[in-house]
């Protein structure tokens, strides 16, 4: 992108993006740091190696693209001004390196004609100088392309692995071996194209997220549709998405009703049934129903677009052990040229060995001196662990919280939204005085009509599921803090909770000793009455989400040893509805003496302190909230976790890491999947470490070649990428048993028995 003409150096800085050829490990990385730093007007670039892209901010009045081309080719890559095409095939080295690799087998199908034995030709031993000849095409056709690089690296005086290479093959050649010279080129050529192939697949991982978002919507103005592209279209506009078609954008339903598939975005595989007023996400498949969207994001931000770009992005938060691995890079290479200098230098002076033999030693040391292959294993870790986690609808917004979910020993959870729905439902009507269940519904909801407390509208909502008209009222007045009354017929009827009824003198000790019965069990009472007598009670409760007991035992299973409840509402709601998930617990705040442990009563800035002070004494803590005033909180954590199929944009946008399908399911899944991604990320290390350190102690003894150093270095390189690639075939958890459609059951008409718990 070019900048703006006019801009002054006080401006901010602008931003180019280069697709760029040859960056392919952190070692190019260090280098175009090198480079770029000599361009005037220069402040900072962000490198995305899977994809090959570089973004460079710098001063627009000091530096222009040209410039920024030119510290790339000084760099010893090639750049080019990034677009969204794919990145070509790169047929002319993969032609190469097959011809290589053809030249090799017929030099040694030649030296086996010329001399009638195998072994000496697979040894290239005496080999005819029309093998030779072969063996020196296979060099020029794989190491050609190899010079420039290595001359750059000269220049810069910045030793990589093409320089290192070109030194081994050239080292090989001086000896007069020339099957081992195109044996290592060959090699090393192969191994690039199939190092790129298997980092393709986890950057094809990463496109298919942006592929889910249809290209063009069909924009509604005056009643009719035209077809328009998704970034013409603006906030607040309307859409109609047909049977069939994916949803172009997040939206909200202004008309018409559908199941939608959003599993590609949340994980879940059943289809979802929706209408008026409620949310979609772009990506989502649309089923048999038309449906008329009103935008609430543009195409940029849309919730599939957040997803990749994050993904995508997720270099730029780098986990420890990522920078463990570059830390130790960045000392391994010259501590192996040392070594290489050292075996080619000592033995002849000490031990009276021959020079070719020490620099033989020397050259397979400089072979194995590149760490690129153990650079390039962490990064394509991170991101097919980050890839597979957004096909199981778990946003991570970075490499480094991958890798914090695996060590939490402490998880903390708000109560009203997370662990429960965070929708009131009315679960019993208790009739009194010869009144029946329709008969409270229909004065209750004109009564509270009008109101917008959640309480209110559950009563509303229920009646309205009944079928049951409200009553004519008149002179309807909210009592703030407490309640509602109007008049129906003439005659004053009010509604409240237990406090009104204890104000108004109207109660009697057996409905006293109920309503503290059902406060006890976390139940919301409202209470329906006149000036002669209570007529009923609503009992109404925000049900726990579905699964949610089930997620906290795989918690527990999973080895965490502290669940925490961080609520605000009080006490006894807070332990009845520990108690309904099956994990009551300590009431002491101590945790020790049961599997849940409460903290009510608490405002934001006190779930702060509690975060704090689990941390000092439970070591890293994980927070799962929704709410606005979850956030501080999930920003002091370890990592925040959100829930995002009912949480907060604060929450959404303050919380490290996002469950957009909000099935607390997913959070055990989460555990899991960050210590097998941790786990592949340490065994990749190690592998790549270990055969290194294997063939430099052959080396020095004397009993390592130079194709078998390039076999073992494309080996490992191959072995910890592919261990990596297994992280996209990471599964989300199954659907259980079961529809959501029981709990959300409305009550029967009939009522339930009063004193039914």
């Amino acid at each position: 992108m070019t900048s703006p003409a006019g801009r002054t150096p006080g401006d901010e800085p602008s931003r180019e993006e280069f697709r760029v050829q040859g960056m392919d490990c952190a070692e190019e990385v260090s280098k175009l740091r090198r480079a770029f730093a000599a361009v005037p007007g220069f402040a900072d670039l962000d490198v995305d190696l899977l994809a090959g892209r570089l973004s460079v901010h710098f001063d627009p009045a000091r530096a222009n693209r040209a410039a920024l081309l030119a510290a790339i080719e000084k760099a010893g890559m090639r750049g080019e001004p990034w677009t969204e095409e794919p990145l070509a095939r790169r047929s002319t080295r993969d032609a190469l390196a097959l011809v290589g690799a053809l030249a090799i087998v017929a030099g040694m199908v030649v030296h086996w004609a010329d001399g009638g034995a195998l072994l000496p030709a697979l040894q290239g031993v005496d080999a005819p100088r029309a093998a030779l000849v072969l063996y020196a095409l296979a060099v020029l056709a794989t190491a050609g392309p190899l010079l420039p690089r290595a001359w750059a690296a000269v220049r810069s005086l910045s030793p990589d692995m093409h320089l290192l290479m070109v030194a081994a093959i050239t080292g090989a050649i001086v000896l007069g071996d020339w099957l081992e010279a195109a044996t290592v080129a060959v090699l090393f050529a192969l191994s690039l194209q199939l190092e790129a192939w298997s980092v393709g697949r986890a950057r094809r991982a990463v496109a298919g997220l942006l592929s889910l978002s249809p290209g063009s919507a069909e924009l509604l103005h005056d009643g009719h549709g035209h077809r328009v592209p998704i970034s013409a279209v603006t906030v607040g506009a309307r859409v109609l998405v047909r049977p069939g078609e994916r949803v172009p954008l997040d939206g909200t339903i202004v008309d018409g009703r559908s199941d939608l598939d959003e599993s590609p975005l949340t994980g879940e595989s059943r289809t979802v049934a929706k209408g008026p007023g409620d949310s979609v996400f772009a990506g989502s498949m649309n089923g048999a129903g038309a449906l008329q969207l009103q935008i609430t994001r543009a195409s940029v931000d849309s919730t599939v677009a957040r997803i990749a770009r994050l993904v995508s992005e997720a270099h730029r938060q780098r986990g420890a052990s990522e920078r463990f691995v570059e830390r130790f890079a960045r000392l391994y290479t010259p501590i192996v040229m040392a070594l290489a200098a050292l075996a080619f230098i000592a033995p002849p002076l000490l031990f009276a060995r021959s020079w070719s033999e020490s620099g033989y030693a020397a050259l397979v040391l400089l072979v194995i001196a590149c760490p690129c292959a153990l650079v390039i294993s962490t990064p394509v870790s991170v991101v097919c662990a980050l890839a597979s986690a957004a096909r199981a609808g778990v946003l991570i917004k970075g490499g480094r919280f991958i890798e914090e979910p695996a060590r939490l020993r402490c998880l903390a959870f708000d109560k009203t939204g997370t662990l429960t729905t965070g929708r009131p439902t009315i679960v019993e009507i208790e009739p009194f005085e010869g009144h029946d269940v329709r008969e409270l519904l229909a004065i209750a909801s004109a009564i509270e009509s009008a109101s917008t407390h959640p309480l209110a509208g559950a009563i509303v909502a229920h009646a309205r599921a009944l079928g049951v008209s409200p009553a004519v009222a008149q002179e309807v007045r909210e009592l703030p803090g407490r309640g509602a009354e109007g008049r129906i017929e003439g005659a004053l009827a009010w509604i409240g909770s237990h406090a009104v009824l204890e104000e108004r003198g109207q109660e009697t000790p057996e409905q006293h000793r109920r309503l503290v019965q059902l406060e006890a069990q976390g139940r919301s009472v409202v209470i329906l009455g006149t000036d002669e007598h209570v007529c009923g009670l609503f009992v109404l409760a925000d049900e726990p989400r579905p699964h949610a007991a089930a997620a906290l035992a795989q918690l527990r299973t999973l080895g965490l040893s502290r669940l925490v409840l961080l609520t605000g509402d009080n006490a006894g709601s807070a332990h009845a509805l520990a108690a309904r998930l099956g994990m009551s617990g300590s009431q002491d705040g101590s945790g020790l003496h049961g599997p849940l442990e409460v903290r009510a009563g608490l405002l934001p800035e006190r779930k702060l302190a509690v975060i704090a002070e689990l941390s000092s004494r439970s070591g890293p803590v994980g927070m799962v909230g929704d709410g606005i005033n979850d956030a501080p909180a999930l920003a002091a954590a370890a990592v925040g976790i959100a829930l995002g199929g009912a949480a907060s944009d604060v929450a959404i946008e303050t919380a490290d890491i996002v469950i957009m399908s909000g099935d607390l399911r997913r959070l055990p899944w989460l555990v899991s999947h960050s210590r097998r991604t941790l786990a592949i990320i340490r065994q990749n290390i190690a592998v790549a470490i270990g055969v290194k350190v294997v063939v430099i102690v052959a080396a020095l003894a004397g009993h390592a070649t130079l194709w078998a150093a390039i076999a073992a270095d494309m080996g490992v390189s191959m072995a910890v990428v592919a261990n990596a690639l297994r992280l996209l075939r990471a599964a989300p958890l199954g659907e259980p048993a079961g529809t959501s459609e029981a709990r959300d059951a409305p009550v029967s008409a009939t009522g339930p028995t009063p004193g039914a718990a």
